[in-house]
């Protein structure tokens, strides 16, 4: 298992890291566990929204909607934490986005324990699928322009997502913007966390923040024996299993590729297979990596080091691990967070991560058409099945690339 590196100065060289002794105390850096609490924000304050929503449409109880945040949380952690102490990379993982969606129209349409057996079910092919390494195989084939422009993709949105904070609330978005070039001239290590101290003293001045936390109460996951049926593994099992695989784990192979890292996929999905199987009984649907929220943490905004970033990986998965504990407690604190300071705060923690990938799309000249092509396609933010834009901007690079490289589409060579 080998990282490979990029430096702030030349993106596009590579360099070998020489070989050294991590250890966690000394390679811990205030950066880097910021890194790790703005990618929990993250995920907590958007995309568990879903989930809420899908468990609400099929009518599950406070006890297995709990149930369901705490596996998710747990899981999430576990797989933090462990693989970025195991590979020593910022492996950053988190819930099936896409796969919550599928959900919020589809669960009720089973019996919760069928559901289960589903998610059971969409767990074992995972890890089947990766530990055989017929999934890192199909993505080594890719080439590192068009991956590097899938990063650029997929992060463009929350870049630009700082100046519509602006527009909607421009004392907190403009606080954060602001607090962020002054620090990033004067204290750049420091500058995300400046910028995220300003927008919420921002917020507060402006009475934007509705944090209400009257006790906190230790999570209790619950049993559901799992139920397998035809139905609900055509109906539940296929679409999520694509989702996850197609919009989840391939993105997220994708963004530790972009920032030098070649970790084993066979490690990665397997674990995060494995995870999801023992955790769907008590409501997890899917584990998998992480894309925006491990951009945060790969990136140079984690640290300088790229062999210290995985302190950020290893800081998500403690952070997952406490609000996991308790629960909706915790939760409630993410969402009395105004959507103006986790958009302007998330997008400049993530300039770092996007201008790497932009250089790396368009640094080698053979390939810049079709990495523009895999850019565009992603940030449209277009979802055909289900399946999100990372997935067909990678298909769309991909199918570019062979038509533009490939032999197959050369012109025949003139007669004499």
């Amino acid at each position: 298992m080998t990282i490979r590196t990029t430096t702030d100065t030349d993106a596009g060289a590579e360099t070998a890291a020489p070989t050294r002794r991590p250890h966690l105390w000394r390679d811990a850096s205030l950066s880097a566990v910021l890194a790790g609490l703005i990618a929990v924000l993250v995920s907590y304050s958007g995309p568990l929204v879903i989930v809420l929503s899908a468990a609400a449409g099929a009518g599950l109880s406070p006890a297995q909607t709990g149930s369901w945040v705490w596996a998710l949380s747990i899981g999430s952690g576990l797989t933090c934490l462990g693989l970025s102490l195991y590979t020593r990379m910022p492996i950053v993982t988190a819930w099936s986005t896409p796969g919550a969606a599928l959900l919020v129209t589809s669960l009720g349409s089973y019996a919760y324990p069928e559901a289960i057996g589903a998610f059971v079910a969409t767990g074992v092919l995972i890890t089947v699928i990766g530990v055989t390494g017929v999934f890192g195989r199909l993505m080594r084939k890719v080439p590192s322009a068009v991956v590097s422009a899938m990063l650029a993709g997929i992060l463009f949105s929350f870049g630009t997502g700082v100046f519509t904070s602006v527009r909607t609330a421009p004392w907190i978005g403009g606080g954060v913007l602001v607090g962020y070039l002054v620090a990033k001239r004067f204290v750049p290590r420091y500058a995300v966390l400046v910028a995220l101290v300003v927008g919420v003293g921002c917020a507060a001045a402006g009475s934007r923040l509705h944090v209400h936390v009257d006790s906190f109460e230790i999570a209790r996951p619950v049993w559901t024996t799992p139920h397998l049926s035809v139905p609900a593994l055509i109906g539940i099992t296929v679409p999520l299993l694509v989702a996850t695989l197609a919009s989840q784990n391939a993105p997220g192979m994708g963004v530790l590729a972009a920032s030098g890292y070649r970790p084993d996929d066979r490690v990665l999905i397997g674990s995060t297979g494995a995870v999801s199987t023992l955790l769907a009984p008590f409501g997890s649907h899917a584990i998998n990596l992480a894309a925006i929220t491990a951009a945060i943490c790969t990136g140079p905004e984690a640290h300088r080091d790229p062999r210290r970033r995985y302190v950020a990986g290893v800081a998500c998965g403690a952070f997952y691990l406490v609000v996991g504990m308790f629960g909706s407690t915790l939760v409630a604190v993410f969402a009395g967070l105004p959507k103006e300071l986790v958009a302007a705060v998330a997008g400049v923690a993530l300039f770092g991560a996007l201008a790497s990938g932009l250089t790396g799309a368009m640094a080698d000249d053979e390939h810049r058409e079709a990495a523009l092509i895999t850019f565009l396609a992603t940030a449209s933010g277009v979802t055909i099945w289900g399946i999100g834009s990372a997935f067909w901007g990678l298909i769309a690079g991909v199918l570019a690339h062979v038509v533009l490289s490939s032999r197959w589409f050369s012109r025949p060579a003139a007669r004499p």
